[in-house]
């Protein structure tokens, strides 16, 4: 069947990079590639070369990024500024970040996510979608680190620039990138699961495993109504419109408590934007105003799920029984 994660609409929130040159795109200055991910090869990082940048601020503020004199040496330089003490990022984990960036070859100040109006960046790291200043360099690094990244056009934006970011062709870019969050695929909300009343579906926790959805025998009827239960509470912000958010859930029919789809089955963890539409009903309806670090039970009636429309194994009218992890929200 179509996944669900492909019918939530996954939210890209940075842009592939191998987009094509003067593309406009709707992700506002976000550091977005515009030249073909194989029209060069990507250098390997270092961690200096001379001349260096300097970096004053502290982590988690706007960094003040000084270019010293003379031509960039043209390596890429990942370079760690300050160590945090978490957990370190590895392949295709959900890495959240803030920058700031600077245009070498032109001592502009670049969009930075502190800037009014603009936010953290959400990706997988190294999936091979972004442009390597962001792709690779938070590879192995801890969460917390801060650091300083000098892409050249073969880590940046190729030999044609960003006109998300205003870098011109060949132009060299310094980053300053602050791990906020790192999640793995195959994390999971942990705790002691309290269970909803029972005339509603329960929930088995299996550890990093789907948990198992077990729907009542016979009557009731499934609700006419969302129903929404707190199965877990997590201590982080509550779930904002607009937000995007990096999930686990499994889905079953209330009618015969048979999966019809789980991220568990399709890779891991998976984005999505909520509350704008790009989700069925009753997803927006159930997570925004949740907080972060919970696990939520929504059982979907047809009206806020996809009403009379078959959709692969799902047959036309069905009641709908999701277990949600919401890990981050950006």
């Amino acid at each position: 069947m179509r996944r669900l994660a492909g019918l939530l609409a996954v939210l890209p929130v940075l842009l592939l990079a191998a987009c094509s040159s003067g593309s406009s795109s709707s992700a506002g200055a976000s550091p977005s590639g515009t030249a073909s991910a194989s029209a060069v090869a990507v250098p390997t990082p270092v961690a200096s070369a001379a001349p260096m940048p300097t970096v004053t601020g502290d982590f988690g503020t706007k960094a003040t990024i000084t270019i010293p004199s003379g031509q960039p040496s043209g390596q890429f330089v990942v370079n760690t500024v300050s160590e945090g003490d978490g957990a370190a990022v590895a392949k295709n984990d959900w890495v959240t970040i803030n920058y700031t960036a600077k245009d070498w070859t032109t001592g502009k100040d670049l969009t930075s996510s502190y800037d009014s109006g603009q936010k953290p960046q959400l990706y997988q790291a190294a999936s091979g979608q972004l442009v390597p200043a962001f792709d690779t360099s938070v590879l192995g690094k801890k969460v917390g680190s801060r650091l300083l990244v000098v892409a050249p056009p073969a880590a940046g934006f190729g030999g044609q620039g960003s006109s998300n970011l205003g870098v011109g062709a060949g132009d060299t870019v310094v980053f300053v990138l602050d791990i906020m969050e790192d999640v793995p695929q195959d994390s999971t909300i942990a705790g002691a699961i309290t269970q909803p009343p029972a005339t509603s579906p329960q929930v088995k926790d299996n550890g990093k495993a789907a948990p198992t959805i077990t729907v009542p025998a016979g009557p009731p009827a499934p609700p006419t109504d969302l129903q929404k239960f707190v199965l877990v509470k997590g201590d982080g912000k509550p779930v904002q419109s607009g937000q995007t958010l990096v999930v686990q859930y499994t889905g079953v029919l209330w009618s015969n408590g048979q999966p019809f789809d789980s991220s568990w089955s399709h890779g891991g963890a998976q984005a999505l934007q909520v509350g704008t539409g790009s989700l069925i009903k009753g997803w927006d309806e159930g997570l925004v105003g949740q907080t972060v670090g919970s696990r939520v039970e929504l059982v979907v009636p047809p009206g806020l799920g996809y009403g009379d429309k078959a959709q692969s194994s799902v047959p036309a009218n069905s009641t709908l029984v999701f277990v949600i992890d919401i890990l981050e929200a950006v």
